[in-house]
């Protein structure tokens, strides 16, 4: 039976692209899908055959400054302040798009905090969807934030103890008054904790798997794991990378702006007399800032499937999404996170043995060097990695539990 799924994303290309793999899959199944994203992707989810339409522009146009701050709490408050000034917008915006479209199941992005809000009053069925690592305290993970290896023995115990009310009082303090604020103003009540707003959806879509995450004994019942979900838009392998022969470096960075471009540059400083071939994707950045070796290229946007298909290593910012989609390629990976979520995904790396983490303050040329070199050692620990997240089910098992869970339909869970 056909039924109308609505989804609500913020302006990140980001999170909109690992949805759009779940969304196809629905599709295939008979769904009708409609979305609301960023305006400049709205063509291309008609390509796919979505109904959509853009944000309201007043949301697109609030944009992160947490790169602005040096300090990791200053760089949270920018991102809290960014969500919440969004909330007033996108609340509304989701509201009119579910009385325009009456669809059956909503699907709502984890960040869009007006959106899960105005869901969550809505009442009907929805889920979030969240492509980074869930901020979900738990005794067998380390506090979240950062970027602490899980704790070990009465050592690892005793810290995560004693760090762990410490850490969740700070994020308390620094984004629940801000999410109170955001579901009060639609009605809602307060929640006592951050990590209930995650609570909040009936089904939870987590866009990975072990044994990049850590491993739990317990999950909510609403989270599914699902793995990467990873899609990019449709496009022809370029042309010049034929012309690459000697071993390939891919180096990534944010697809919103974060001030990362010196991690392309020292990237081929570093790899510029090296037997290998670089391209660096700054899809935030400006191509002609950067000074360009002879072995490298910097492109602005190029489809990462066929470079991860050819890579030796993928040196990322530490985001999530380039992150996953490396090691979906049993690539091995090179993390320097800068902020965000990237310190999270950066220790998982390691501690995955999947790749190398390299803190940003000692982002320079001769360790770049090295954590390339260490990096090719990892293959196995990536290989790992990608089986994992093949075992999860990825767009099948995410659009098997929507089906089940919120619209009805039996699909084998």
């Amino acid at each position: 039976m056909m039924s109308t799924i609505l989804a609500y994303t913020t302006p990140a290309k980001g999170h909109l692209y690992p949805l759009t793999s779940i969304l196809l899959e629905l599709q295939a199944r008979g769904h009708d899908i409609r979305v609301r994203t960023l305006a400049s992707e709205v063509q291309t989810m008609r390509g796919l055959g979505f109904g959509a339409e853009a944000i309201d522009a007043r949301v697109a146009a609030i944009e992160l400054q947490d790169w602005k701050h040096r300090s990791p709490q200053k760089a949270l408050a920018a991102s809290v302040s960014t969500f919440v000034a969004r909330a007033e917008f996108d609340a509304a915006d989701l509201q009119t798009a579910i009385a325009q479209e009456q669809p059956a199941a909503v699907l709502v992005d984890i960040n869009s905090w007006g959106g899960l809000a105005a869901a969550e009053k809505w009442g009907g069925p929805w889920a979030a969807f969240c492509p980074y690592p869930i901020p979900l305290p738990s005794p067998d993970a380390p506090p979240y934030g950062p970027g602490l290896a899980p704790g070990h023995g009465f050592s690892g115990r005793a810290r995560d103890a004693v760090l762990r009310p410490l850490v969740e009082s700070t994020m308390n303090r620094s984004m629940l008054p801000a999410v109170n604020r955001v579901r009060g103003a639609l009605g809602l009540a307060d929640v006592d904790q951050l990590s209930e707003q995650f609570l909040r959806p009936p089904l939870l879509l987590y866009l990975t798997a072990e044994p990049f995450e850590y491993h739990r004994e317990q999950w909510p019942e609403s989270l599914v794991m699902v793995g990467p979900c990873a899609w990019e838009p449709p496009a022809p392998e370029p042309s010049w990378l034929a012309d690459m022969t000697d071993p390939l470096v891919v180096v990534t960075t944010s697809s919103e702006f974060q001030d990362d471009g010196r991690l392309a540059q020292t990237a081929m400083d570093a790899l510029a007399d090296q037997p290998l071939s670089v391209v660096a994707t700054v899809p935030a950045g400006d191509r002609s800032a950067f000074r360009t070796p002879a072995n490298a290229r910097v492109e602005t946007y190029t489809p990462h499937g066929p470079l991860f298909a050819r890579a030796e290593v993928v040196v990322t910012h530490g985001g999530m999404g380039a992150t996953q989609k490396a090691l979906s390629h049993g690539v091995p990976v090179v993390a320097v996170p800068f902020g965000r979520d990237q310190r999270e995904v950066a220790r998982r790396v390691q501690v995955a043995d999947a790749g190398v983490r390299l803190p940003s303050g000692k982002l320079k040329g001769p360790r770049l060097l090295g954590a390339v070199r260490e990096a090719m050692t990892k293959r196995p620990g990536a290989a790992r990695v990608a089986k994992g997240y093949r075992d999860t089910g990825g767009p099948v098992a995410a659009a098997d539990a929507v089906e089940s869970r919120l619209i009805g339909v039996s699909s084998g869970l």
